[in-house]
């Protein structure tokens, strides 16, 4: 196995992000479905939305036995917004969890310069010309579609996202109110785990 190798696990495609010894990181190639960060319209961190609640428990239990035991659940660090400030919560406990702004910036291709070297243009999104973009697009059913990242963004109901082209939307997104339809923020999910691979 190596680093941007796509595997089988459950019943998805898994691209390999990081290799640690004998575990590794990876995340679904596709979006797998459409969901909410949060059920309420209210500030709120990884920690306590809901749909960091439904990863680690009715997401994971599809999963077989034998498929969980090879699932490691981690300590996963939640940094404030590093644009904005925002406060990005308490530490979690998590077995499946969805990417933070800085592994985005780090794991597809390495722009974390740019992260902590804001441009003088850039008020919401992050660099439209970075290189590693293309390496962020995701799709849901075929079609280039957004998704979530666990950081939050300029506000506290607001959660930071990937857009169809592949570039960061720091600013975030609703985390439930929308505009359109019927009138809920449904981003992508592409859910992260760490997989022991001994």
């Amino acid at each position: 196995m190596k680093v941007e190798d796509i595997i089988s696990f459950g019943s998805y495609e898994w691209r390999i992000l990081d290799i640690q010894n004998d575990r590794a990181l990876i995340i679904t190639e596709d979006i797998i479905e459409q969901r909410p960060f949060h059920d309420a319209y209210k500030d709120i961190t990884w920690a306590d939305c809901s749909l960091r609640k439904y990863l680690n428990s009715e997401f994971y239990d599809r999963f077989s036995s034998a498929d969980t035991d090879r699932i490691i659940p981690v300590i996963n660090k939640n940094p404030d917004n590093q644009w904005y400030g925002t406060k990005g919560g308490a530490d979690t406990k998590d077995s499946i969890f969805l990417l933070d702004l800085y592994e985005a910036c780090r794991y597809f291709g390495d722009s974390t310069s740019k992260l902590y070297n804001r441009g003088i243009n850039q008020r919401y999104w992050f660099e439209r010309k970075d290189e590693n973009n293309i390496k962020r697009i995701a799709s849901y059913k075929g079609q280039a579609t957004w998704w979530w990242l666990r950081s939050m963004g300029r506000v506290s109901v607001k959660a930071v996202y990937i857009h169809g082209d592949g570039n960061i939307g720091i600013q975030g997104n609703n985390i439930l109110k929308g505009n359109i339809g019927d009138g809920r923020c449904i981003g992508g999910v592409r859910p992260a785990l760490w997989l022991d691979i001994s």
